[in-house]
Protein backbone atom coordinates (compact mmCIF):
# COMPACT_ATOMS: atom_id res chain seq x y z
CA UNK A 1 0.00 0.00 0.00
CA UNK A 2 0.73 3.65 -0.50
CA UNK A 3 1.28 5.83 2.30
CA UNK A 4 2.50 9.79 3.04
CA UNK A 5 5.66 9.13 5.30
CA UNK A 6 9.22 9.85 4.64
CA UNK A 7 12.21 7.52 4.09
CA UNK A 8 13.40 8.68 7.58
CA UNK A 9 10.09 7.69 9.32
CA UNK A 10 10.17 4.39 7.50
CA UNK A 11 13.36 3.47 8.79
CA UNK A 12 12.39 4.38 12.35
CA UNK A 13 15.02 7.76 12.46
CA UNK A 14 13.73 10.51 13.39
CA UNK A 15 12.05 13.14 11.21
CA UNK A 16 12.33 17.23 11.16
CA UNK A 17 8.77 18.55 10.51
CA UNK A 18 10.30 22.32 11.26
CA UNK A 19 12.35 22.68 8.02
CA UNK A 20 13.09 25.43 6.30
CA UNK A 21 11.53 25.18 3.82
CA UNK A 22 8.54 25.83 5.61
CA UNK A 23 9.56 28.52 6.92
CA UNK A 24 10.38 30.24 3.77
CA UNK A 25 6.71 28.89 2.58
CA UNK A 26 5.03 30.34 5.68
CA UNK A 27 6.92 34.03 4.93
CA UNK A 28 6.23 34.47 1.45
CA UNK A 29 2.17 33.05 2.60
CA UNK A 30 2.22 35.81 5.28
CA UNK A 31 3.77 38.38 2.93
CA UNK A 32 1.06 37.69 0.23
CA UNK A 33 -1.83 38.03 2.49
CA UNK A 34 -0.41 41.63 3.65
CA UNK A 35 0.17 42.77 0.42
CA UNK A 36 -3.70 41.90 -0.29
CA UNK A 37 -5.00 43.57 2.73
CA UNK A 38 -2.58 46.60 2.02
CA UNK A 39 -4.19 46.84 -1.31
CA UNK A 40 -7.29 46.35 0.09
CA UNK A 41 -7.08 49.24 2.17
CA UNK A 42 -5.43 51.66 0.09
CA UNK A 43 -7.47 51.24 -3.20
CA UNK A 44 -8.76 54.12 -4.71
CA UNK A 45 -12.24 55.14 -4.58
CA UNK A 46 -12.15 57.42 -8.15
CA UNK A 47 -11.77 56.35 -11.27
CA UNK A 48 -11.63 58.73 -14.20
CA UNK A 49 -11.16 58.76 -17.89
CA UNK A 50 -11.47 61.52 -20.56
CA UNK A 51 -12.51 60.17 -24.43
CA UNK A 52 -12.38 61.97 -27.39
CA UNK A 53 -15.66 62.61 -29.14
CA UNK A 54 -15.31 60.74 -32.70
CA UNK A 55 -16.93 62.83 -34.57
CA UNK A 56 -14.71 66.02 -36.17
CA UNK A 57 -11.23 66.65 -34.66
CA UNK A 58 -12.64 70.60 -33.54
CA UNK A 59 -16.11 72.73 -34.24
CA UNK A 60 -15.49 76.46 -35.13
CA UNK A 61 -18.69 78.54 -33.55
CA UNK A 62 -20.38 81.75 -35.04
CA UNK A 63 -17.95 83.72 -33.01
CA UNK A 64 -15.02 81.96 -33.82
CA UNK A 65 -14.24 79.92 -31.10
CA UNK A 66 -12.67 76.27 -31.46
CA UNK A 67 -14.34 73.75 -29.62
CA UNK A 68 -13.16 70.35 -28.60
CA UNK A 69 -15.72 67.80 -27.15
CA UNK A 70 -14.94 65.06 -24.70
CA UNK A 71 -16.79 62.45 -22.56
CA UNK A 72 -15.28 62.21 -18.68
CA UNK A 73 -16.11 58.85 -17.59
CA UNK A 74 -16.31 59.12 -13.69
CA UNK A 75 -16.43 56.11 -11.84
CA UNK A 76 -17.27 56.11 -7.83
CA UNK A 77 -16.22 53.00 -6.25
CA UNK A 78 -17.38 54.12 -2.42
CA UNK A 79 -20.65 52.88 -0.98
CA UNK A 80 -21.84 56.56 -0.46
CA UNK A 81 -22.52 59.32 -2.77
CA UNK A 82 -20.06 61.67 -3.86
CA UNK A 83 -19.84 65.24 -5.49
CA UNK A 84 -16.60 65.77 -7.38
CA UNK A 85 -15.55 69.24 -9.27
CA UNK A 86 -14.12 69.31 -12.55
CA UNK A 87 -11.70 72.33 -13.97
CA UNK A 88 -8.83 72.43 -16.33
CA UNK A 89 -5.64 72.54 -15.15
CA UNK A 90 -3.95 75.62 -16.98
CA UNK A 91 -6.62 77.78 -16.66
CA UNK A 92 -4.40 80.90 -17.82
CA UNK A 93 -3.85 78.82 -21.21
CA UNK A 94 -6.74 80.62 -23.23
CA UNK A 95 -8.72 77.26 -22.56
CA UNK A 96 -11.93 77.13 -20.71
CA UNK A 97 -14.27 74.49 -19.69
CA UNK A 98 -18.15 74.50 -20.47
CA UNK A 99 -20.48 71.87 -18.86
CA UNK A 100 -21.11 70.61 -15.54
CA UNK A 101 -18.32 71.58 -13.36
CA UNK A 102 -20.11 69.99 -9.86
CA UNK A 103 -21.12 66.63 -10.69
CA UNK A 104 -22.85 64.02 -7.96
CA UNK A 105 -22.29 60.25 -8.99
CA UNK A 106 -24.15 57.79 -6.69
CA UNK A 107 -22.39 54.68 -4.65
CA UNK A 108 -20.87 52.37 -7.03
CA UNK A 109 -21.88 54.51 -10.36
CA UNK A 110 -20.45 54.88 -13.62
CA UNK A 111 -21.51 58.53 -14.69
CA UNK A 112 -20.40 59.80 -18.19
CA UNK A 113 -19.80 63.64 -18.23
CA UNK A 114 -20.65 65.65 -21.62
CA UNK A 115 -17.88 68.41 -21.64
CA UNK A 116 -16.44 71.16 -24.34
CA UNK A 117 -12.91 72.84 -23.83
CA UNK A 118 -13.35 76.56 -25.70
CA UNK A 119 -10.46 78.08 -27.02
CA UNK A 120 -10.14 81.87 -27.31
CA UNK A 121 -9.16 83.63 -31.08
CA UNK A 122 -5.53 83.04 -31.94
CA UNK A 123 -5.17 79.29 -30.61
CA UNK A 124 -4.63 76.62 -32.77
CA UNK A 125 -2.47 73.62 -33.13
CA UNK A 126 -2.44 70.47 -30.77
CA UNK A 127 -2.25 71.57 -27.14
CA UNK A 128 -1.87 69.29 -24.27
CA UNK A 129 -4.85 70.08 -21.90
CA UNK A 130 -5.11 68.67 -18.50
CA UNK A 131 -8.41 67.89 -16.64
CA UNK A 132 -8.71 68.18 -12.82
CA UNK A 133 -11.38 66.02 -11.31
CA UNK A 134 -11.65 66.54 -7.41
CA UNK A 135 -13.79 65.30 -4.67
CA UNK A 136 -15.62 67.78 -2.51
CA UNK A 137 -13.99 66.93 0.56
CA UNK A 138 -10.55 66.73 -1.21
CA UNK A 139 -9.54 63.28 -0.51
CA UNK A 140 -9.47 61.93 -3.96
CA UNK A 141 -7.54 64.27 -6.93
CA UNK A 142 -6.73 63.17 -10.55
CA UNK A 143 -5.36 64.75 -13.05
CA UNK A 144 -6.10 63.40 -16.93
CA UNK A 145 -4.11 64.23 -19.58
CA UNK A 146 -5.62 65.02 -23.43
CA UNK A 147 -5.26 66.82 -26.35
CA UNK A 148 -7.24 69.74 -27.73
CA UNK A 149 -6.75 70.44 -31.66
CA UNK A 150 -7.85 73.89 -33.62
CA UNK A 151 -6.98 74.64 -36.94
CA UNK A 152 -3.35 75.09 -37.79
CA UNK A 153 -2.31 78.40 -37.97
CA UNK A 154 0.04 78.73 -41.24
CA UNK A 155 2.13 82.04 -42.39
CA UNK A 156 2.12 83.34 -45.89
CA UNK A 157 4.33 85.37 -47.35
CA UNK A 158 3.02 87.96 -49.73
CA UNK A 159 6.24 89.16 -51.11
CA UNK A 160 7.00 85.79 -52.66
CA UNK A 161 5.46 84.61 -55.95
CA UNK A 162 6.16 81.68 -58.10
CA UNK A 163 5.33 81.08 -61.70
CA UNK A 164 3.42 77.97 -62.34
CA UNK A 165 5.44 74.65 -63.07
CA UNK A 166 9.00 77.22 -62.15
CA UNK A 167 11.35 75.43 -59.73
CA UNK A 168 10.23 75.64 -56.29
CA UNK A 169 12.18 78.75 -54.60
CA UNK A 170 12.37 80.45 -58.13
CA UNK A 171 10.27 83.83 -58.02
CA UNK A 172 9.21 86.08 -60.55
Amino acid sequence: LIRYSTQNAIDGKPTRVLRPRIFVYGLLLLGLCGAWVWGVGHRSELIAEVLRDRNALYRQSADGSIANDYTLKLINKSQETRRFRISLEQEGSGLRLAGNELVEAGPEQVLPVTLSVIASDGIGGRREVSFVVESEDGRERRVIKNSFFGPRQCTTDSTTTTTPGAPVGAAD
